[in-house]
């Protein structure tokens, strides 16, 4: 939709400030040599943000304006017309006021459409303008699975509501077909949006379905209260949990197959005061072990993990949040010290993949297998490399730390901020430093963001004061032309393409939406890395009971490249968003 009066609209864009008068003048200047309308001109030069441009443009022809891009519309709302019709004419509902539909459109004076949609939907318009960007993101919120579970649940919603007497009528009635088929609908369709977890939670009135997606929640259903019992039954029975216990939190896991898939599912059940929720979490067991490329891990700090896997024992110690990958960053490890003349013994929680030549063993705590009675046993195995899922208390810490000191290679997780945190976790441990400083090799601290989709991505030129703070934090690593050591420093990088420090401009990605990322422009996830070998400055730092941030100036002193810093060059080389490395790798 073109603006008819290009005066009122740089009016507009005085009026409010939006752009500066030697900006303005710019534009004028480029719209005259290049025949392109105002809009066009900002656009290209990338002056403004696009949701702020359709503002102003709305104003400027007296329509009313709606930002939907961080708007979840409930489902009542987006069924008055279908996905399809949404996508054809870029126009959905987001609201019911006074018996007219409030529709966001990208030309909200095409009245042939409103017209069309009023047929439709039987109902009259309220157009409303609104960017493209804004609108895809609404249509992503459509999800076929509602119709197929509403289907599925049809027997049961004309039903009287549901109450468990005792566990036989739980049991019966998690049996019921239709039941049954809505459970398998909703983790069929988990599997296949690649989802990693799944959360029922009942709410006063309705029981909301979602599904995380790339790390990212995302309202998908809305189901009637009155199946919670069935549906949550259905779950313990599958699970092995007690039907009949509803006051304490409940853990199990079952498996299934989907098109030829093996996933593993691990659930958690908490009472809440409007019911049980439950969270699944789904591991497909089929996609095999990745590698430390397809990780991520590139230059200094993948040589410095190389080096760690090769000597012949010591701890290497991954960091991070709760699902910062930390588990695949070790199967990638196994994977690589995988040799015939290598025994590898393994400690997991659960065992998420299967790896060829590698003896894994399940901890049971039921029947007393735990990580530190684990440990105390397969040293009598003969083992070469331990991995050890997590350490999670003093002893396991103090089993590993001597296993690596007689001889053996140890793998471990721990839950801290950063790499630099890890050190002084062992001390809370009750550690001797001269112990860790003896056995601890390398420490991985890592993080996840999302990668953007290849097909839809957006390049942009970074402003002025973005580009000031992206050289602010790569200091010191992004070579200049003129450096006599350009070659070597792109190699301690790892990435390609990249810019140099001295550039006029940096080019950066952004997201913006198609089918195949369902309108979120991300697809996927990659990790963000810092490692460090414990040097001998590490060494005399621990014996000083150091806190994280001594030691974490340490390792940037002597070449370490920190999250943040990795996060960035993956954005300036298309990986990712800059906005994605700011979320998830903020300074500690």
């Amino acid at each position: 939709m073109f603006v008819k009066d290009e005066k009122k609209f740089e009016e507009t864009l005085e009026s409010l400030q939006l752009l500066k008068p030697e900006q303005l003048e710019m534009v004028r200047i480029e719209s005259a040599r290049s025949g392109k309308d105002f809009e066009s001109v900002i656009r290209d030069l990338n002056l403004l943000d696009p949701e702020l441009l359709i503002k102003a443009k709305a104003i400027s022809m007296n329509l009313p304006y709606i930002d939907l891009s961080s708007t979840n519309i409930d489902d009542s709302v987006l069924n008055y017309f279908t996905k399809d019709l949404a996508q054809k004419y870029m126009a959905v509902p987001f609201g019911f006021t006074g018996g007219n539909i409030s529709v966001a459109m990208t030309d909200p004076n095409d009245v042939q459409v409103i017209e069309f949609i009023e047929k439709k939907s039987g109902y009259p318009v309220s157009p409303y303008m609104a960017s493209e960007n804004s609108i895809k993101k609404v249509i992503g919120q459509y999800q076929d699975i509602s119709g197929e579970v509403g289907e599925a649940l049809k027997e049961v919603d004309l039903g009287p509501k549901i109450e468990i007497k005792n566990s036989d009528d739980s049991q019966n009635l998690a049996q019921d077909a239709p039941v049954t088929r809505a459970l398998n609908t909703i983790l069929e369709f988990a599997a296949k949006s690649l989802a990693s977890d799944v959360h029922i939670e009942p709410r006063e009135k309705q029981i909301k379905v979602r599904y995380r997606i790339d790390g990212v929640l995302h309202d998908t259903m809305n189901l009637p209260s009155h199946i919670l019992p069935a549906l949550v039954s259905r779950i313990k029975i599958l699970s092995n949990m007690k039907i009949d216990e509803h006051r304490v939190p409940q853990d199990g896991r079952f498996d299934i197959s989907i098109d030829g898939r093996a996933i593993d599912l691990r659930v958690s059940l908490s009472p809440t005061v409007y019911g049980e929720k439950v969270v699944i979490r789904l591991l497909d067991k089929s996609g095999g072990v990745i590698t430390l490329e397809q990780l991520g891990i590139r230059g200094r700090a993948y040589n410095i993990i190389e080096a760690g896997t090769k000597r012949p024992h010591g701890m290497i110690l991954s960091t991070g949040p709760t699902g910062s990958g930390k588990s695949t960053t070790l199967y990638a490890l196994l994977t690589k010290m995988n040799k015939p003349e290598v025994n590898i013994i393994t400690l997991e929680d659960p065992v998420e993949y299967q790896i060829d030549g590698v003896n894994q063993i399940q901890i049971n705590t039921q029947v007393g297998l735990t990580f530190a009675s684990g440990l105390r046993s397969i040293l009598r195995q003969d083992p070469d490399v331990i991995m050890v899922g997590e350490i999670r208390d003093a002893e396991t810490a103090g089993l590993a730390v001597q296993s690596a000191l007689t001889g053996h290679t140890v793998l471990s997780t721990l839950h801290t901020n950063s790499a630099a945190g890890v050190l002084p976790r062992l001390l809370d441990m009750d550690i001797e430093p001269f112990l860790i400083a003896s056995t601890v090799s390398t420490v991985i601290g890592q993080r996840l963001v999302r990668r953007l989709c290849v097909k839809c991505k957006e390049a942009y030129k970074a402003s002025p004061s973005l580009m000031a703070a992206i050289k602010k934090d790569l200091a010191g690593l992004l070579p200049n032309k003129k450096d006599s050591d350009v070659t070597e420093k792109l190699e301690n990088l790892g990435y390609e393409n990249l810019p140099f420090n001295d550039d006029p401009e940096f080019t950066l990605f952004r997201a913006k939406g198609c089918e195949d990322c369902r309108n979120t422009g991300y697809q996927g996830r990659i990790g963000i890395y810092e490692v460090f070998p414990v040097s001998n400055i590490m060494e005399k730092l621990l014996l000083t009971h150091a806190t994280t941030s001594e030691i974490q100036d340490a390792a940037v002193k002597e070449g370490m490249i920190t999250m943040r810093q990795d996060g960035f060059l993956k954005a300036l080389t298309g990986i990712t968003s800059i906005e994605e490395v700011v979320s998830k790798a903020t300074e500690y």
